[in-house]
């Protein structure tokens, strides 16, 4: 089964808005990300997102483009420093295909808990805006990558 983390796009500086919603970059970086998912035949339940005003933004906009049955929601543990472990007991857990929407360096540490055993193991960076496809073997806690999008990277496709 396949799972998808996300970290948020380009959001505004404190100084502009404390809540930190999507910049007009990080809101065309993320669109682009879900157009191309959307082409790649994504489809997940839920996107889940931390409850952050800019993780909530993305989530809004993947969910535009991807349509979840489940719709989106807030769920507690994917803020930055919030410890990992919770996270991969859902996924290795989860009966549906889910999407998180998160930040730095929480899916660093989730991806590298679930890909190499430890989380203090990088094996993914995610850049603000791109998109990881992780694949949980049915029945076992193995994982593996399948690929990892960036806003740059979409941009620079043609088929889009």
């Amino acid at each position: 089964m396949r799972f998808y983390l996300v970290r948020h796009g380009e959001a505004v500086s404190k100084v502009v808005d404390r809540e930190r919603p999507l910049s007009e970059r990080g809101q065309d970086d993320v669109a682009r990300v879900a157009t191309f998912a959307r082409h790649a035949g994504v489809g997940v339940y839920q996107i889940y997102h931390s409850g952050k005003r800019r993780a909530e933004d993305t989530a809004a906009i993947l969910a535009e483009y991807l349509e979840p049955a489940g719709g989106l929601a807030p769920v507690p543990g994917l803020r930055p420093e919030d410890d990992v472990l919770p996270m991969a007991e859902l996924l290795n857990q989860a009966k549906e295909p889910l999407m998180l929407v998160g930040h730095y360096p929480h899916l660093v540490r989730l991806s590298g808990l679930l890909l190499a055993g430890n989380k203090r193991r990088p094996v993914v960076d995610f850049q603000m805006g791109s998109m990881a496809c992780l694949e949980r073997n049915l029945g076992a806690r193995n994982w593996s990558l399948c690929w990892v999008i960036t806003p740059d990277s979409v941009a620079s496709l043609t088929l889009l």
